[in-house]
């Protein structure tokens, strides 16, 4: 089985090799048109991710500002209904009762 699965590397060598031949001997453009073209699309590459990364931290801060926002709002209607609560509550108790 270990003489299987060395031989098997073997051929995956060789295609690897061999591959990198023809492609080399197809390629159509020279080296330095191959890197200037590799460049060009790392630099388009870079340039997206930088613009997605962009919107998705617009994205997280428009969200986070809506949180804070809701949090807000529902602190001010607990103080508002805590507020009200104490103005009748101390006004029931002030108030003259009848006996």
């Amino acid at each position: 089985m270990s003489d299987h699965d060395g031989s098997s590397f073997g051929w995956f060598l060789a295609g690897l090799g061999l591959g990198a031949v023809v492609g080399v001997l197809y390629a159509p453009r020279s080296g330095s048109e191959t890197r200037e073209a590799l460049r060009a699309r790392a630099e388009e590459g870079r340039e997206y991710v930088r613009g997605q990364a962009r919107e998705q931290a617009t994205e997280w801060v428009d969200r986070g500002r809506d949180v804070v926002n809701q949090q807000k709002d529902q602190f001010r209607a607990a103080y508002e209904a805590g507020r009200q609560a104490y103005q009748e509550a101390t006004t029931e108790t002030a108030a003259p009762k009848n006996l």
